[in-house]
């Protein structure tokens, strides 16, 4: 069984009626959610001339391959209503890998560890509360280190 360790986000429509959905259809689609972090409201990250948003890691206990996944996260995303216009822009929901057991993944459509986690607070919080312990694959830090160093200052507020 894979162990994926996914963000989800949003800040256009409902976000906390999207976050529950996602949530649904992952555990439809992809397997069993097997912990979840709290809901924080955060800065936008990247583009400061938008709403809030709301994000909440998940750990996905898995049969898919990363790619798989990304496919069904994908069809998720879009089944909800995203539609990517423009990078760093509002968006009704956002279904990120951050983590894939301890695997690293480096190619064109496929990037894990996600290769801004160590940058954004917004991402770190919510996996820290679940996977404070997970050590980075890459850089050999436990996640609760990666979340002490992160230079992001953008507010993040537990819900």
């Amino acid at each position: 069984m894979n162990k994926a360790y996914l963000l989800t986000g949003g800040n256009m429509g409902q976000p906390e009626v999207n976050l529950a959905l996602a949530l649904e259809l992952i555990e439809k689609h992809c397997g069993k959610v097997s912990a979840r972090s709290s809901l924080y409201e955060t800065a936008a990250w990247g583009r400061n001339d938008q709403p809030a948003f709301l994000n909440q890691a998940l750990l996905v206990e898995t049969r898919l391959e990363a790619g798989e996944l990304l496919s069904r996260l994908l069809e998720i995303e879009k089944s909800i209503g995203r539609v990517r216009l423009e990078k760093y822009g509002p968006r009704i929901i956002d279904i990120d890998i951050l983590l894939f057991n301890h695997d690293v993944y480096n190619e064109q459509h496929l990037k894990i560890p996600h290769p801004q986690l160590p940058n954004r607070r917004f991402a770190l919080t919510p996996l820290a509360e679940i996977a404070g312990n997970y050590k980075h694959p890459v850089l050999k830090k436990k996640i609760s280190q990666l979340l002490k160093e992160c230079a992001d200052r953008l507010a993040v507020n537990k819900l």
